[in-house]
């Protein structure tokens, strides 16, 4: 499994510690940038999004909204789009521990990533616990949290037998603990390969080493969870998946590093997933610059009044909690010169519409971005195509 790390002597070294200090100059800026009340319905908006790419990189495909609904204990009739909302719902879960600290100076340890594997699969339906082994075709039960007890192949790789899994991520965890801040990003990088490279679940790694990454990147670059590295990753998932293979393969020759395997190959892999962290927080800082975020939010509510979706006035309360961060519900009659149960009204329009929450009846307002209105609100979150389909239904 060496190298473990791009050492600091090699060769390729300072070209990944150049993009690194610029995704952590940058992703630290862009947190900044960011609006009071903006960060946190954005992150949980890039939530759903982490999701809804890190399921279609595993060929499981839900629409953004069916994940929002399930968020909303609204499943589908259907017994297999049910399956996936609940699929949906425990990744975001699992992210939303994440964010909130659960792994904070464990997202490389055994413990941690065999915890985040049962948190997952602890939420999961039956139906979805369940793999078959492509060679002799019987189906295999997925237990969270435990490593796997027989040999896999996964192309043309052959992981780690179960006998020496404990081993190898124990030097998993001691490679990738304790190290400084730049190592510890790079590692969120060559870490993501190795992991998948051992394969310590029967099912589930890909997930379990995209929220590992997603974890240390959250720590390390404090980026709040505004922007995922999945959504990158799966619009270039031909390439990810070429680099991963690349990254099996044995070392070439005597120039080529001092491990088994190849330091050229994990470089690559590195400059490749340091490349997509760094274009996807570039795309979430073009997205949400505060003018085109405002001139979209306003005609989204223009046109929301034309269709009597949105009573009058309501763009100019959402103008006032987009600057403010929140807004009390008794300012909104004297905001915008209604009485009360006009400004009941005008508040009961901007909730129904999911632009706006509230923890309670009499708890202040504040922004939120729904899923459904993605398109109109950040044009190129999610693709295209999903909300053309659900438009055609």
């Amino acid at each position: 499994m060496e190298p473990m790390l791009v050492g600091e002597t090699s060769k390729y070294r300072a070209e990944l510690n150049d993009l690194i200090l610029e995704l952590a100059q940058r992703a630290s800026g862009f947190r900044r940038s960011l609006r009071p009340g903006v960060a946190t319905p954005l992150a949980n908006l890039v939530r759903e999004m982490n999701c809804y790419y890190s399921n279609l990189i595993e060929g499981h495909d839900t629409h953004p909204v069916d994940i929002e609904r399930a968020l909303r204990d609204d499943y589908s009739d259907d017994p297999l789009k049910r399956d996936l909302q609940r699929e949906a719902r425990a990744h975001i879960n699992v992210q939303a521990w994440i964010d909130a600290g659960g792994l904070t100076g464990r997202a490389v340890t055994a413990a941690g990533l065999c915890e985040t594997h049962k948190r997952f699969c602890d939420e999961l339906p039956e139906d979805l616990l369940w793999v078959e082994d492509p060679e002799t075709k019987e189906r295999v039960h997925v237990v969270g949290g435990d490593l796997r007890t027989r040999d896999v192949k996964v192309g043309r790789h052959i992981p780690v037998s179960p006998g020496g899994l404990e081993r190898f991520l124990a030097r998993f965890e001691e490679a990738y603990s304790n190290l400084g801040k730049t190592s510890s990003i790079l590692a969120a990088a060559c870490g993501h390969h190795r992991l998948l490279w051992i394969h310590p679940f029967m099912d589930g790694n890909g997930r379990v080493a995209r929220l590992m990454s997603h974890a240390l990147l959250v720590e390390q670059l404090d980026s709040g969870g505004v922007w995922s590295v999945a959504r990158g990753l799966a619009r270039r998932e031909a390439e990810y998946k070429q680099h991963l293979r690349a990254a099996d393969s044995p070392r070439h020759g005597d120039l080529d590093g001092r491990g088994s395997l190849s330091e050229k190959a994990l470089a690559d892999f590195a400059r490749f997933f340091l490349g997509v962290c760094l274009d996807q927080v570039k795309f979430m800082e073009g997205l949400v610059e505060p003018g085109r975020l405002e001139r979209r939010i306003r005609a989204w509510a223009e046109d929301a009044i034309q269709r009597d979706e949105l009573q009058p006035h309501g763009d100019r309360v959402l103008e006032v909690i987009l600057y403010r961060g929140e807004l009390a519900r008794g300012e909104v009659a004297g905001l915008v010169g209604v009485g009360e149960r006009q400004a009941r009204r005008i508040t009961a329009s901007l909730i129904n519409a999911g632009i706006v929450t509230s923890d309670g009846p009499r708890a202040p307002l504040h922004l939120a971005f729904p899923a459904r209105l993605a398109p109109r609100l950040m044009p190129g979150l999610f693709p295209d195509s999903a909300f053309e389909e659900q438009d055609r239904k």
